[in-house]
């Protein structure tokens, strides 16, 4: 007998979702920076274990929409949580104000006796643990989850937790993905978000958020172990691209060698990877441009 579990992972922007992700899988198939909306579309992780199978869906975080982009962001994280088994809802510990986006989700999906795992991320930066009691004992009156579990990402505590807690929902059900799958998104894909990842970490302000990366071209070559990437790295304005491609080309070389590494540590494989840099002005008010870059929401 075989069974399996359908899982979303929502929660505010920079709450810790993609890294949970992360951690659970033991592979990195999402983009983590400090930068809100690091995560733009729904992204699927999968893990089996024995005769289970945990399909993990990570969202894009909860924020107030400023354009078209964030409308799809937003969308995509709402819908996630239906016809779903269970919902791990990330929060912030070290920050109990809870938002209204995140409160209107949380009471929806509780009103409608879903699974729902709410876990407190980021216990090892409280400085007074007895708050993390409190919030626990207010979360529970106020929400109802399931179950309530503190974690830390950053030290790998608590997570095998969470996963025990998930395993518990599976149901009689046949694997829907190969066993030893463990994400469903294209190698394309994956190479352009940790390309835009490491953007994300060299960047400051604007810059990284109106950034957008296309995979031209991924092949190995036949005579040696070595796959070429061609990706084009698209911002919105012309100042933006001096920006990314920095004096004497020295950003664009730094950028380009940290996703080289993570590349070939991915792939196994030595990558040859060529960058160029386009604008696209505006694009993230262009649901053609938003669609053609793999970001518009399905659902919507």
């Amino acid at each position: 007998m075989t069974k399996s579990v359908f899982v979303s992972i929502v929660g505010r922007t920079n709450a810790g979702k993609s890294s949970l992700l992360n951690a659970i899988i033991g592979e990195k198939i999402a983009s983590v920076s400090d930068k809100p909306q690091t995560t733009r579309t729904r992204i699927t992780g999968i893990k089996t274990i024995g005769d289970t199978q945990m399909v993990f869906m990570d969202t894009p975080g909860l924020h107030k929409p400023k354009n078209k982009l964030s409308n799809h962001m937003l969308n995509a994280a709402k819908s996630s949580v239906a016809d779903m088994d269970a919902v791990i809802f990330v929060m912030d510990c070290t920050n109990r104000f809870v938002s209204d986006e995140e409160n209107e989700l949380l009471e929806n999906i509780c009103r409608s006796k879903s699974n729902v795992i709410l876990v407190l991320n980021k216990i090892d930066l409280l400085q007074n643990k007895s708050d993390l009691i409190s919030l626990i004992t207010d979360f529970n009156l106020k929400y109802s989850p399931e179950s309530i579990i503190p974690i830390s990402v950053l030290d790998n505590d608590g997570v095998s937790i969470v996963e025990e807690e998930v395993m518990k929902l599976a149901k009689e059900s046949p694997h829907f993905f190969p066993d030893e799958k463990f994400t469903d998104q294209p190698e394309r894909v994956l190479a352009a978000e940790m390309i835009r990842e490491k953007l994300l970490i060299a960047l400051d302000k604007e810059v990284p958020h109106g950034i957008a990366v296309g995979i031209e071209r991924m092949e190995e070559r036949d005579d040696k172990d070595i796959l070429d990437i061609d990706a084009v790295i698209y911002c919105e304005r012309m100042s933006h691209k001096g920006i990314v491609i920095g004096k004497g080309g020295a950003m664009l070389k730094r950028i380009a060698s940290a996703a080289r590494n993570d590349l070939e540590d991915f792939f196994r494989i030595q990558v040859n990877l060529k960058c160029w840099v386009k604008v696209k002005e505006d694009w993230r008010n262009k649901e053609g441009l938003i669609k053609n870059f793999g970001l518009a929401d399905e659902g919507v």
